[in-house]
């Protein structure tokens, strides 16, 4: 079993400490498979290999969003943080601020 995802000794971890550190890797994994497809779908001729990578691309968004709302789940900082972000018009690099402020000042759940 690869440990590559843990940056301290997997054995000293939780296994809530260890799912997270898992769905983390997950998540990244997802994101770069959806610039992978991306930039495949940008130069690929082929109408029906298009189609195909359209429709796997579309899995990759589905599995990206899944791991994040479980992240989200089990970190309420973080949930907090990012509905202070996600689905806002304007600034993001402004509601990004005033979101973590807020969550900052939050009482602890």
């Amino acid at each position: 079993m690869s440990t590559d995802q843990y940056h301290e000794p997997p054995s000293e971890l939780s296994a809530e400490t260890r799912t997270f550190a898992r769905m983390c890797a997950s998540l990244s994994e997802e994101a770069e498979a959806i610039g992978w497809y991306e930039q495949r779908i940008a130069v690929e001729q082929d109408e029906v290999a298009r189609a195909i990578m359209l429709d796997s691309l579309a899995e990759e968004y589905k599995h990206f969003s899944m791991e994040l709302e479980f992240l989200l789940r089990a970190k309420p900082q973080w949930r907090e943080t990012a509905q202070g972000i996600l689905f806002q018009d304007g600034d993001i690099v402004q509601h990004g601020e005033e979101a973590e402020e807020a969550a900052e000042d939050a009482p602890a759940s």
